[in-house]
């Protein structure tokens, strides 16, 4: 059985976690550093288990991780007992949920779902940004109360629900067409154009490539892997947005996102092939009224996942280049 855990102590270690050394933590808690380090000690002790790793900044063990998972979710728990009470001072003062999204959710849909939560909640979202393939892993580590995945897999302790689609098109601008891809065909002009990817976990472009000539990355002629191709790096999804339609490079863009941009600013490369990334909800398994309420509101903003997007029509979106 494991054995009870003093709320003053998991606190200190969620203090710790937070800001990243002991006299950070003691400053938040208004304790002596001496102090912090007693408490994390004697919950370790507690647990037989050693929970941080005395680095710079202080980092989770894998146990620390689980407990840490649950220590935020009793601490949601409290909060959200506490406003229900009415107890004095608590009403005022608002609550935070961790969310972790995206970047392309992030740019297009996701907002506005914020937007619909009941301001009566009065809660606060810290956003964090990753990959649809790593956001689960906030969720693991404690990290966040809910994230948008790629994973329909529930991390422990967690619902999971379907979102939608985000479908993605190749797109470049008019110049950049007539500059690097005219006259070939395409699956010969693209893998040595220059492209524009988002950061170095973004296999989108690479993907599109392997399907468009049919070789895997290593396999004799590489697609994107060749070294003469140059890659533009560009971890910001207005900015990319804008490089790809300025005619740095050709990327792939949501339809969500290519609808953001004056009709024939970009071009679809290859009308008919699509990337499409499916998008999971996963949220703690907490009946809080925040959490359901934010719940609610993602998948409603959702809904107009997956639908057609405005690259489906319009001739001058739809010009044809030689695949």
């Amino acid at each position: 059985m494991m054995p009870e855990l003093p709320l003053d102590q998991v606190r200190t270690l969620l203090a710790a976690v937070d800001e990243g050394t002991f006299d950070a933590a003691a400053r938040a808690l208004n304790v002596t550093p001496s102090a912090v380090s007693q408490r994390v000690k004697a919950l370790e002790q507690r647990v037989g288990r050693v929970l941080l790793a005395r680095t710079k900044p202080l980092t989770l063990t894998e146990s620390g991780e689980v407990l840490v998972r649950y220590a935020r979710q009793f601490a949601r728990l409290e909060a959200d007992a506490a406003a229900e009470l009415g107890l004095p001072g608590e009403t005022q003062a608002p609550t935070t949920l961790a969310v972790a999204v995206n970047a392309d959710s992030l740019a297009t849909w996701f907002l506005p779902a914020l937007a619909r939560v009941p301001e009566s909640l009065r809660v606060g979202f810290e956003l964090h940004r990753e990959d649809q393939e790593h956001t689960a892993e906030l969720l693991r580590n404690g990290g966040v109360a809910a994230a948008v995945t790629s994973s329909p897999r529930p991390v422990a302790g967690c619902r999971v629900q379907r979102l939608g689609v985000m479908t993605y098109r190749a797109y470049a601008a008019p110049a950049f067409i007539e500059r690097r891809l005219g006259g070939a065909p395409l699956r010969e002009s693209l893998p040595a154009a220059p492209v524009v990817i988002f950061d170095r976990h973004d296999d989108l472009q690479d993907g599109f490539l392997r399907q468009l000539t049919g070789r895997s990355p290593g396999a004799g002629g590489s697609t994107s892997q060749e070294t003469t191709q140059v890659r533009h790096l560009i971890p910001a999804s207005e900015a990319y947005l804008g490089a790809v339609a300025s005619g740095l490079g050709w990327g792939m863009l949501p339809d969500e996102q290519e609808a953001q941009l004056p009709p024939g600013a970009v071009v679809d490369l290859a009308p008919g092939r699509i990337v499409e990334v499916e998008l999971y909800w996963q949220r703690w398994k907490l009946d809080s009224p925040a959490l359901a309420a934010l719940t609610k509101a993602v998948t409603e903003a959702a809904r107009g996942l997956g639908r057609p997007g405005p690259a489906d029509g319009g001739p001058a979106r739809r010009r044809k280049v030689s695949t």
